[in-house]
């Protein structure tokens, strides 16, 4: 009988399914939130929690297709952040 050898691609895709699980108790608090910008942070934590496990995909997979697709979603999660804290933040206020 022989032990199997945990991969460093099995660490990866352990990584992202851990990361995937946190992101599901961030939806709470983005659903749930008390405030504007509690729910703003979970939004912005969610979309780095997504871009961080399609990084990690792309490694375990050799895709480099996730990473394409990481670098987009950044970039829209950067764009969504912007938009909802100028709509959000009335003039002189701070978050």
């Amino acid at each position: 009988m022989t032990l199997a050898v945990p991969t460093l691609t099995d660490a990866f895709l352990a990584a992202a399914a851990v990361l995937v699980v946190l992101a599901i108790a961030v939806l709470y608090r983005a659903v749930v939130g008390p405030t504007m910008q509690d729910r703003v942070i979970a939004v912005n934590v969610l979309g780095t929690n997504t871009v961080i496990i399609l990084a990690l995909l792309a490694v375990a997979l050799d895709s480099e297709s996730f990473l394409d697709i990481a670098l987009v979603y950044a970039l829209l999660n950067f764009l969504m952040a912007v938009a909802i804290s100028k709509f959000t933040v009335k003039r002189g206020d701070v978050i």
